[in-house]
């Protein structure tokens, strides 16, 4: 058996008896934006140390867990803190949570994330839809043998973040008064913060917000037939575009003061995703 597809299972042969509960969506939870988990109908909490063989988040403000339970009617699986490429996990294991997410039972991927503002339009604290991505700063997921039992060899990218999907956010954002800006987001590797000529290269390339994660979930659970969307929380402007230098405090700061409105803008989009699913 290929080997990354057998640590799938034994990890999922680890959780599910021990949760016996079917998700229809699935929401990672970046960073500062983890309390959400805590707004809906919990029905149970599984940490990630007492999962064999699970990666575990290392990050400050990453509660390291899965939150099982109902978004109004729509079981949910959420992830209190992600993996990240930069803690030293393959990128086999950085993904591993969004596979382990679609074998529950998980038909919907949102993605979340704390993002530096590229665009100069945008400000800390704006929400982000993410249209599309740049992810050739980070190895790709499927690089190896490929897993035939999760997808195909070479995998249609055209659309990762599906549109239905993101439709369904952006009405969502209007009837709620919540302004939404639109773009790509790109990934790199960290923990450094990006320096002022990388964020160059980042607008010449098209990207409007840049961070750590996300990019790499989006391509593993698009190649497993998740149906993907996102959105990103602008916690501060990248380096260079302001004089303000940068730091994580600053992150979780802007994403517990964006919280409310981000907890209504999940609620109410997951919601109407019922529909799709």
């Amino acid at each position: 058996m290929n080997p990354v597809y057998e640590k799938l299972m034994t990890v999922y042969d680890n959780v599910k008896d021990r949760v016996p509960f079917v998700p229809k969506a699935a929401l990672v939870l970046g960073s500062g934006l983890g309390d959400y988990a805590d707004s809906i109908e919990v029905v149970s909490v599984l940490d990630y140390h007492n999962i064999q063989g699970f990666p575990i988040s290392t990050v400050k403000g990453h509660k390291g867990r899965f939150v099982f339970g109902y978004v109004d009617t729509v079981p949910t699986v959420i992830m209190q803190g992600r993996v990240h490429y930069y803690e030293g996990y393959s990128m086999q294991d950085v993904v591993l949570p969004a596979r382990l997410m679609k074998q529950m039972g998980a038909e919907i991927l949102f993605l979340t994330n704390a993002s530096g503002g590229i665009n100069r339009e945008f400000q800390a604290g704006s929400f982000m839809l993410i249209t599309d991505h740049i992810s050739c700063f980070v190895p790709n997921p499927l690089i190896g043998e490929n897993v035939e039992e999760l997808g195909v060899r070479f995998p249609d990218m055209t659309q990762i973040y599906n549109r239905e999907l993101c439709n369904v956010i952006r009405q969502s954002a209007a009837d709620l008064s919540i302004p939404l800006q639109e773009g790509i987001y790109a990934q790199m590797t960290g923990p450094s913060y990006e320096c002022p000529a990388e964020i160059r290269m980042l607008r010449t390339l098209g990207a409007d917000a840049v961070g750590m994660s996300t990019a790499c979930e989006a391509i593993a659970a698009h190649h497993m037939g998740m149906k993907v969307c996102g959105v990103s929380c602008i916690s501060n402007m990248a380096s260079g575009i302001t004089n303000q230098p940068l730091t994580h405090t600053e992150v979780q700061e802007t994403a517990d003061q964006a919280a409310p409105l981000f907890k209504k803008l999940i609620t109410e989009s997951i919601i109407r995703m019922a529909d799709i699913i």
